[in-house]
């Protein structure tokens, strides 16, 4: 790794140069995945990387006019401090907010680390060459500003914030919460059937984490061999199964892992409050994400849960 303040201005510029082809394929990986979907914003990142382009033309113009044709490698995770990015590939699939956040992060990086560099060095043509750096880089931000005025007008941008908030209640809201309600409500059964039949509270907690990653799995196997998302827009299986297998585990795994305490009514207490805590956060999540009115999601949760609860304290006792 080299540092920053040891590099020569040809060396400076070289990397200049280096940055501006990496943002701009940057940006048109951007647009490739975003075309699709999001076509306004992906219209927004090819004017982006349009502009890089010609930035980097303008750099490579002054290059070659002081230094010849000849540019040496450069980049970025060569130098200490310098920032560093996730490729586009893996920033895709996450979302039009995580592309957005990545591409004011890349224009804003680059600047303050052109004027952090200007301000250690003492050569007034390295400054120079370090302030305008810096400058260019700023006036990146300003064109990403007015670019995406141009290309996401209020109506446009509405729409995809709409989209991408579909998006996510689909892919991962709902497959999650399908899998919290089956692990927090289906597994009380089992769980205080154990519980007030045995008086055990380490056997109790065997038969809840069986229950809970049994659960986990086939809930899990079942969301994602349901659909391909082809069609339904819902995403890859595969992630849908994953966040839906977590979820049944982890609504079984709440009210089970109490009972590691070797008090069976200290226990028992926690796990009914914890029991509480879920059904309460799952009718949130309803309201929050599926637009059901509170109250109704309330009494339709905790209605479902007591009612399981109630037939394994029954079966326990029984």
């Amino acid at each position: 790794m080299r540092k920053f303040n040891s590099l020569s201005e040809q060396d400076v510029l070289a990397l200049a140069i280096s940055n501006e082809e990496e943002d701009g394929r940057t940006y048109a990986d951007f647009a490739q995945g975003l075309r699709e979907t999001y076509p306004d914003s992906a219209r927004m990142f090819e004017d982006m990387a349009a502009e890089e382009g010609e930035h980097r033309r303008a750099l490579i113009d002054l290059y070659v006019s002081r230094f010849g044709s000849h540019i040496p490698q450069m980049r970025r995770q060569h130098i200490s401090g310098a920032p560093s990015y996730q490729p586009a590939w893996k920033i895709v699939p996450r979302g039009i907010e995580s592309i957005r956040r990545q591409a004011q992060q890349m224009e804003g990086d680059a600047s303050r680390f052109y004027l952090q560099a200007a301000s250690l060095v003492t050569d007034a043509g390295t400054r120079k060459l370090l302030g305008d750096l810096a400058e260019a880089e700023l006036g990146h931000q300003d064109r990403a500003v007015k670019v995406e005025a141009e290309r996401l007008p209020g109506d446009a941008r509405r729409r995809e914030d709409a989209s991408a908030r579909k998006r996510f209640v689909l892919q991962i809201v709902q497959p999650g919460l399908v899998g919290l309600m089956d692990g927090s409500v289906s597994t009380l059964a089992p769980v205080f059937a154990a519980a007030f039949a045995t008086h055990s509270p380490w056997n109790t907690f065997l038969v809840g984490f069986a229950a809970s990653i049994g659960a986990g799995i086939s809930m899990g196997f079942a969301e994602a061999l349901a659909d391909d998302g082809k069609l339904s827009g819902r995403g890859a299986p595969f992630l849908r199964g994953l966040v839906c297998g977590l979820m049944t585990t982890a609504g079984g795994i709440g009210h089970t892992l109490p009972y590691l305490i070797n008090a069976f009514w200290t226990a028992t207490a926690i796990a009914g409050v914890v029991v509480v805590i879920e059904l309460a956060a799952i009718a949130y999540i309803q309201y929050r994400y599926m637009e059901t009115a509170i109250f109704s999601a309330v009494a339709k949760v905790m209605l479902g849960g007591a009612l399981v609860l109630a037939a394994g304290v029954a079966i326990g006792n029984g």
